[in-house]
């Protein structure tokens, strides 16, 4: 086991360069299998989560070259359509390899995914898209069997925006017979990033970052080299850190346009932003004001952020209400806030912050990725010694965090316990 030990107390000043984006790496990764050929990928961050989707494909009969700053994946000799089980219970977004296994092979067969415990996040969607598709779907002892002889394009309309079904309904209709629709669409820039990446290596998709997304199918696919967009919630998470210390911080290759709720949000609490088209710079308040925030699907407040910024509210002046409307387990991490100091009650799915003067430090433990992320942002910031322990959720999501933690002036180390 890893953990963090974090003497807090000091700004966060300095400037830092945003990693690749997690979740567009992760389908763009599994999108690698359509092409049956080379792709080359830059900015992919070197984290837990592509770790294992590498391994995936690995596991199927893909092949990895790291090289520097660029990844060369090789689906040319891919047979198998089994997702490791024991590969899939340590990772939920493994399940969008099996939209692009069907794409291409028209066979998947895979176990339900793990990942962090943040309550319940069924794939009955992905299954309804893939049944629309007419793909054959039998459930057997855990386990998923999806099979057909053709994909034919047709209409599937979502009941909820999820980012997973989208993707793999994409996945799997990049070459069917005929045209897909999708209506109300996940909107996420994630979702915009896989199509630019899928129309570069020759498929037709358009409409991404709506709520309607129109794919017509193709023969087949090309190589490609493709770079992967910023990580938008790294780069909140960096923004919220100096905005808790009264720091000052510059983020570059970030983009502004991905979390516009964030830095709104982050204005309403006495910050001052600036940006460009790669930067965003903040200076933090001397004191945080409260404000209230309703997760929603995006364009609306990022789920991802919500326990970060949580923990930087716990020292603002006022109250502030969070309203959580995405995941219904999502509030584990705050008892670990209160054991820092913080006034914190949760009423279903609403967390009440009474903003203290101080956090102090203490040994606290990572519930989940964006959870384990929370504990550090209100480390940094408390009096005295945090030692945030179960870090393996972080580092399945944040890319040489401590190393970019120290080049801001933070006192952080890893160790192993």
């Amino acid at each position: 086991m890893l953990e963090y030990i974090i003497k807090g107390g000091k700004k966060v000043e300095g400037c830092i360069q945003v990693s690749g984006s997690k979740n567009a790496s992760l389908p763009i990764i599994a999108a690698t299998i359509l092409n049956q050929g080379i792709t080359t990928l830059y900015n992919v961050p070197n984290i837990h989560d592509t770790q294992m989707m590498f391994e995936i494909l690995k596991k199927l009969g893909g092949k990895i070259n790291k090289k520097a700053n660029k990844i060369i994946i090789d689906t040319s000799k891919i047979t198998e359509y089994v997702i490791p089980e024991e590969l899939m219970s340590q990772m939920r977004s493994s399940v969008i390899i099996a939209g692009a296994l069907l794409g291409k092979y028209k066979r998947a067969t895979f176990s339900y995914p793990g990942g962090c415990d943040i309550g319940p996040r069924p794939i009955d969607l992905h299954l309804k898209a893939f049944e629309k598709l007419g793909i054959n779907i039998s459930k057997n002892y855990g386990k998923i069997e999806c099979f057909c002889d053709k994909i034919i394009g047709e209409k599937i309309d979502f009941e909820f925006p999820s980012v997973g079904a989208t993707e793999n309904a994409i996945l799997a209709s990049c070459l069917a017979e005929g045209t897909t629709v999708i209506t109300n669409a996940a909107r996420e820039p994630e979702i915009i990033d896989l199509q630019n990446f899928l129309n570069k290596m020759g498929a037709k998709i358009q409409g991404a970052g709506s709520s309607k997304i129109e794919i017509e199918g193709v023969k087949k696919l090309k190589d490609v080299n493709y770079n992967i967009m910023p990580d938008r919630i790294e780069a909140g998470t960096f923004l919220c850190m100096a905005a808790m210390n009264s720091g000052n911080i510059i983020l570059e290759n970030a983009n502004p346009e991905h979390i516009i709720s964030v830095i709104d949000k982050l204005e309403e609490t006495g910050c001052k932003i600036k940006t460009s088209k790669n930067q965003i710079e903040l200076q933090g308040p001397k004191k945080l004001k409260a404000v209230d925030i309703k997760t929603m699907p995006y364009p609306g407040f990022p789920t991802d952020m919500q326990s970060i910024f949580a923990a930087m509210l716990t020292t603002a002046k006022g109250s502030s209400i969070i309203v959580e409307n995405i995941f219904e387990n999502r509030y584990k991490y705050t008892q670990e806030l209160i054991r820092m100091g913080a006034k914190i009650t949760v009423e279903g799915k609403s967390a009440i912050i009474k903003g203290v003067r101080r956090l102090y430090g203490a040994k606290v433990k990572a519930t989940d990725l964006r959870g384990g992320a929370a504990l550090i942002v209100a480390g940094i910031s408390a009096k005295g010694t945090t030692t945030v322990e179960n870090i393996e959720y972080v580092l399945r999501g944040y890319e040489k965090l401590d190393e970019k933690l120290k080049t801001l002036g933070i006192d952080i180390k890893m160790q192993k316990i």
